[in-house]
């Protein structure tokens, strides 16, 4: 009894103090500066989207504009789709696993974009190009120049030792 006394009490003193605490810091404008960098951190992430889609419409031309807008429209859905899931089934949500597909598919963006900018500096005659016997897959960024290729390879190879490093350290900590 005396340690289930013990934990009430340190749980309604840890509860006034936080009450406290979040008052002065609502008082002394930190929670306000707190706001303007969520706010700011946004508004930065819509700016970069906004030019994403600009330069996506514009390399698109007059006859891949609409299937921007396809894209861009089944994005959305999906999102909302995505959003519901999450507050409906939010408790069982695997957030290590939607993480880990999240970073999967930001890196293979890493990727195709690595590969497409390669080949832009290489058109723009700013990177030199050495051919190779390799198929192109415009989709993935993949173009047939040893300098492509060798930049995508890089990528994929420390994604692999980042992978097997943290796999060797959760294993060796647990």
């Amino acid at each position: 009894m005396s340690a289930s006394g013990c934990i009430t009490n340190y749980r309604r003193s840890v509860g006034r103090s936080s009450l406290r605490a979040r008052s002065r810091a609502l008082n002394d404008g930190t929670l306000w500066s707190i706001a303007l960098v969520a706010f700011i951190a946004v508004y930065r992430e819509v700016f970069e989207t906004v030019l994403f889609y600009q330069t996506l419409w514009l390399q698109a031309g007059a006859g891949g504009q609409h299937m921007v807008l396809i894209g861009f429209l089944s994005a959305a859905v999906a999102l909302v789709v995505l959003a519901w899931l999450i507050f409906k089934f939010s408790v069982r949500l695997p957030l290590r696993l939607f993480f880990a597909v999240n970073s999967a598919l930001l890196y293979l963006l890493a990727v195709v974009f690595a590969g497409k900018g390669v080949a832009a500096l290489q058109e723009a005659g700013k990177l030199p190009a050495s051919s190779v016997h390799f198929p192109t897959i415009d989709v993935l960024g993949v173009y047939p120049t040893l300098q492509t290729l060798g930049l995508q390879a890089l990528l994929v190879i420390a994604a692999v030792v980042f992978v097997l490093m943290s796999r060797r350290k959760t294993v060796g900590s647990g």
